[in-house]
């Protein structure tokens, strides 16, 4: 999901269909091939990226196809000592209020005449739709895995999920709660950058297969977003995300207020087929990218 799916989509069903499926993929995993995939993750280590202010975000479409960069992300967190994770976190738009929220900021309304603008998570008393999530169940699942295997139990790993930035992410509500957590703590986050094909609404000309125009066409889209980013470009951020059916527009808008410039680089793509999810034919996919942002060690910019 990204937000702007057709009005009669069953989100209950889906979003309980979205949850049974990341349930079932971890439970085959077992924990062996668990340990397997974190080993195999130290061909990336973005553990300085973490160490210096930087931010790394990696995807949470099926387990099988980005789970190694989830593994990867933890690895970082667990490797810099940290004693905080905050992770940042794309909130889906399972109910009709949410759907309609988000059309209208994308259309310039303003996000503040919505109840559900703000920040969401555990500890904050404020509204509750993050319970139902999925798009973190996959870096629970290997935290827990691997503090496990380190025998680490004195970490923190605390989620966030900004709805409706607007392109004003310091407006948030409970903003200032998440900009004393940053202080100290290293930040990753989920998005799917690309969302296509005939299950998100696009004809069946204008949609491309997975592989390989799909992969080339979903790396071309998220390298103009990392650009945007790194210019702090929040508005002309929500507006591709518009255009690329993102989802995580409210999170990169996000970390971005909070560390500052940053310097981007798309390492890998979890690409997954999601026309059976969705019950429609192909080509039905989604694409996020495993990205690590570099602090480019400068003031904060003001919102563009």
């Amino acid at each position: 999901m990204y937000g702007d799916e057709p009005m009669e989509l069953d989100r209950t069903a889906l979003q309980k269909n979205v949850n049974a499926m990341y349930q079932r993929e971890h439970e085959a995993l077992g924990e062996s091939v668990t340990h397997q995939m974190l080993d195999d993750a130290r061909r990336w280590d973005v553990s300085g990226i973490l160490d210096s202010g930087g931010v790394v975000t990696f995807a949470h479409v099926g387990v099988a196809d980005c789970g190694i960069h989830v593994a990867a992300a933890v690895n970082a967190c667990l490797d810099t000592g940290a004693d905080t994770v905050l992770a940042i976190s794309v909130l889906h738009a399972f109910s009709e209020e949410m759907e309609l929220a988000r059309r209208d900021v994308a259309a310039g309304g303003q996000p503040s005449d919505h109840a559900t603008w703000g920040i969401q998570g555990p500890g904050i008393a404020f509204r509750s739709e993050w319970q139902g999530d999925h798009a973190m169940r996959s870096l629970r699942y290997f935290w827990q895995v691997e503090t496990r295997r380190r025998g680490i139990n004195d970490r923190r790993l605390v989620e966030r999920y900004p709805f409706l930035a607007g392109g004003h992410p310091e407006e948030l509500p409970n903003i200032h709660e998440v900009v004393g957590l940053a202080e100290n703590a290293v930040i990753v986050a989920t998005g799917d950058q690309v969302h296509h094909g005939i299950g998100y609404g696009m004809t069946p000309e204008d949609s491309l297969d997975i592989d390989p125009e799909g992969r080339a066409a979903a790396r071309e889209s998220m390298e103009v977003g990392i650009d945007l980013i790194e210019r702090g470009d929040y508005w002309g951020y929500n507006e591709h995300s518009v255009t690329a059916m993102s989802d995580d527009r409210d999170v990169a808008q996000l970390y971005r207020f909070l560390r500052g410039p940053l310097r981007g680089e798309l390492l890998d793509i979890g690409l997954s087929d999601s026309a059976d999810l969705y019950n429609q034919p192909r080509p039905t996919w989604a694409a996020g990218g495993f990205i690590s942002f570099a602090s480019v060690g400068e003031d904060p910019s003001s919102p563009t």
